[in-house]
C-alpha cells in the first residue's frame, strides 16, 4: 500500500478527546496492550498528530504520528500498528517468518506467497482468514511487515504451502516507514525453539553437496506460485541480506543516534546560522530558530531521547568544553552570551548535505527546484488592430512588451510622426487618435510623450501572462498572475494563524510546502480548500510565521519578491535592552 509516495492532505495536532478515543479504540483492537503500554505509545503530555494521506492507488488513510514516527494508521475504520510500534511490542500480532531476499520484494509492493514462509519444527501460528499478522525475518523476531492472512492456517497446510498467504499492507523501508525517522529495526533474539530450528537448518545446509547451487536451495522461496526466483533475484537477495546484516552490526542505539544528531545540528547551527549580532541569544530561541531547522529532512531532534534529556544540560556540557558561554541574564531565563567560533570542534565541522532538496517539493526529481519564468503578454484587441495590421498580426495575437514597443516605434517612424521641434513627442494621427485617446481628449491632445504613448497602448490591450516551468510547455492564461498571498488571521482565544495561498501557480506543492514549514517552525500546519475555490489549496500554520514563509519562498525557492504579498505582516524584532 505504501510502496510508492503518498500525498499528505492535512497534518494537525490531535485534541484531548480524540486522543482518549484513539486510546480506547487501540485498546479494543489490541487487548494485550496494557494501560502502561498505551501510555508509552501515546503519552498524554506529548504532541500527537493526525495526518490524513492519499495512497498512490487513491486509498484515504489516517496516520497517527508521535515524535515524527507513525505509530498507528487507520484504513476503512480498522486500526493497524506500524513497524515502529511493533518494534516496541513485537508479540502484539501472530508472527510468520520469511527470508531477507523476500522482504526486498515485499517492500516493492508484492504480497507474501506461502512458499516464502519459513515453517519451523513447532509449526506456524494458528490464524483465521482475515487475521492481521506480523512478518519477521530468520534470526530476528522484530516485525518487518504486516499483512492480512488470505486463508486460515489449516488451509495453508492443506494447500501444501502454495498460493498467496498474506496481503501486505505496510513494510520496513516503504514510504510510511520513510515518513518517520527512518530508524533501523532492533535485533530481538528468537525464542529457544526458533534457535533450535536454525541449528537444525544449519546441519541440513552443511550436509548438502559442495557444488550444489544456492539457487536450488532457495527455489521454494519464490514470491509467485508458478515460478521460482531467478538467479539474479537470488543474488540480489543475498546482497540485500549482507547489507542488512552490516546495518544491524553497525547500528547505534537510539540514544547514541539521537546524541549524534543533536551534536550535528548544534555545530551546523553555530557554524552556518548564528551570527555575532544575534548574541545574546535566548536558549529557547536558539533551539527553535537555529538548531531545529538544521535537522536533516526525514529526521527530528528529540532531546528527551538523548542522553542529555534537557537542553540546559546539553548546553552545560558544551560550556564545559568551552565552546560557548551561557548566563542567566534575567531570572529563570538563560541566554547564550558568547561563542568561540575558533574552537576546533566548530572549525573542523563539515555540514551534511543541504537541508532543502528537490525531493521536498517535486517528490524525488533529480534537479533542484527552479522557479518558473513568468512573462507578461498582451493580446491585440479589435480597437487596437489598426496599429498592428501592417505588421501581419491579427486580432488575438499575443505579444511581449518589447514586441509591442518595437512595433509602435516602427509605426511612428514609418508614418513620420516624430514631432519636428521636440523629438520626445509623437504627433497624433487619426489612427492613434481612435486607438489611444478618449473621446474627451480627441480635440485637445495633438501630441503625446513616448512613454505616455507606449503605456496607453499597453493599457488598451488585453493582458495575459505566460508561466514557463523548466522542461515543460508554457502555460498561458488571461489576466494578471496572482501573487503568493500571505495573510495573518485572528482565530479564537486571541490566537493567530498564517495563511498562504496561490502556491500552485508557481509550481509549489501546498502539502510538501506545509510539511517543510511545519518542520522548520515546529508548529501545526494544515492544507484546505479556500472558500469559493475548487482547484486551489491554501496552507495554514499556527502563529505569525510570515518571516519564515518569506525566507522559504525568497531564499530557498528563489522566487521574485514582486510575486509575494504580505511580507510586511511579519513580526517586527523587538529592541534589545
Amino acid at each position: 500500500m505504501f510502496s510508492k509516495l503518498f500525498k499528505v492532505r492535512s497534518n494537525t495536532a490531535i485534541k484531548g478527546s480524540d486522543r482518549r478515543k484513539l486510546r480506547a479504540d487501540v485498546s479494543a483492537a489490541y487487548p494485550s496492550l496494557t494501560t502502561e503500554n498505551l501510555s508509552d505509545l501515546m503519552p498524554s503530555k506529548e504532541e500527537l498528530n493526525i495526518v490524513k494521506v492519499y495512497a498512490h492507488k487513491g486509498e484515504s488513510v489516517t496516520v497517527y504520528v508521535h515524535n515524527r514516527n507513525p505509530i498507528v494508521f487507520e484504513l476503512e475504520k480498522n486500526l493497524y500498528p506500524t513497524v515502529y510500534t511493533l518494534w516496541s511490542f513485537p508479540d502484539l500480532l501472530p508472527a510468520f517468518t520469511t527470508w531477507p531476499l523476500v522482504l526486498e520484494k515485499l517492500s516493492g509492493g508484492a504480497d507474501l506467497m506461502l512458499p516464502g514462509v519459513v515453517v519451523p519444527s513447532c509449526g506456524i501460528p494458528k490464524v483465521q482468514q482475515g487475521t492481521l499478522c506480523a512478518i519477521t525475518l530468520v534470526g530476528n523476531r522484530a516485525p518487518m511487515a504486516i499483512g492480512v492472512a488470505t486463508m486460515s492456517t489449516a488451509e495453508m497446510l492443506a494447500s501444501g504451502m502454495r498460493g498467496k498467504g498474506f496481503s501486505i499492507l505496510h513494510t520496513y523501508r516503504d514510504q510510511l516507514w520513510a515518513f518517520g525517522d527512518k530508524s533501523a529495526p532492533p535485533v530481538i533474539e528468537p525464542r529457544e525453539y526458533d534457535v533450535a530450528q536454525d541449528e537444525e537448518e544449519q546441519v541440513i545446509q552443511n550436509s548438502l553437496p559442495e557444488n550444489q547451487d544456492l539457487e536450488t536451495d532457495l527455489e521454494d522461496l519464490a514470491l509467485t506460485e508458478e515460478k521460482g526466483a531467478t538467479a539474479e533475484e537470488v543474488e540480489g537477495g543475498i546482497d540485500a541480506q549482507d547489507e542488512m546484516e552490516d546495518t544491524v552490526v553497525s547500528q547505534k542505539t537510539p540514544q547514541e543516534a539521537m546524541d549524534s544528531l543533536l551534536n550535528q545540528c548544534f555545530f551546523h547551527a553555530l557554524k552556518h546560522k548564528v551570527k555575532k549580532s544575534d548574541l545574546p541569544l535566548l536558549t529557547s530561541s536558539f533551539l527553535r530558530n537555529f538548531l531545529l531547522p538544521c535537522c536533516p529532512e526525514g529526521q527530528q531532534v528529540d532531546i528527551k531521547k538523548s542522553s542529555y534529556k534537557k537542553m540546559s544540560k546539553f548546553l552545560q556540557t558544551m560550556q564545559q568544553r568551552k565552546i560557548l558561554q551561557v548566563k542567566e541574564l534575567s531570572k529563570g531565563v538563560d541566554s547564550i552570551v558568547e561563542i568561540d567560533w575558533k574552537h576546533p570542534d566548530i572549525r573542523t565541522f563539515v555540514p551534511p548535505a543541504p537541508l532543502m532538496t528537490s525531493e521536498d517539493m517535486n517528490g524525488g526529481g533529480e534537479l533542484p527546484f527552479q522557479p518558473p519564468e513568468i512573462s507578461s503578454l498582451y493580446s491585440i484587441s479589435a480597437k487596437m488592430m489598426p496599429l498592428f495590421q501592417d505588421t501581419g498580426h491579427r486580432k488575438g495575437d499575443l505579444l511581449t512588451q518589447s514586441d509591442v514597443r518595437s512595433i509602435i516605434i516602427t509605426y511612428v517612424k514609418t508614418n513620420e510622426l516624430v514631432h519636428p521641434n521636440n523629438r520626445n513627442f509623437v504627433m497624433i494621427n487619426p489612427i492613434l487618435c481612435d486607438c489611444l485617446l478618449e473621446k474627451s481628449e480627441q480635440n485637445n491632445i495633438l501630441a503625446l510623450k513616448w512613454d505616455d504613448l507606449l503605456s496607453r497602448c499597453l493599457e488598451r490591450m488585453q493582458h495575459s501572462y505566460q508561466v514557463l516551468f523548466p522542461g515543460q510547455s508554457p502555460i498561458i492564461r488571461k489576466g494578471n498572475i496572482e501573487p503568493v498571498e500571505i495573510n495573518v488571521l485572528q482565530r479564537g482565544s486571541n490566537k493567530k494563524v498564517t495563511v498562504i495561498k496561490n502556491l500552485e501557480l508557481y509550481g509549489l506543492d501546498p502539502s510538501s510546502f506545509a510539511n517543510i514549514l511545519q518542520q522548520r517552525v515546529q508548529a501545526s500546519a494544515t492544507c484546505s480548500v479556500p472558500p469559493g475555490s475548487k482547484d486551489r489549496v491554501q496552507v495554514q500554520i499556527q502563529g505569525n510565521q510570515v518571516s519564515q514563509v518569506g525566507k522559504l519562498l525568497l531564499e530557498d525557492f528563489k522566487m521574485s519578491r514582486k510575486y509575494v504579498t504580505g511580507l510586511d505582516l511579519a513580526v517586527k524584532p523587538g529592541k534589545r535592552k
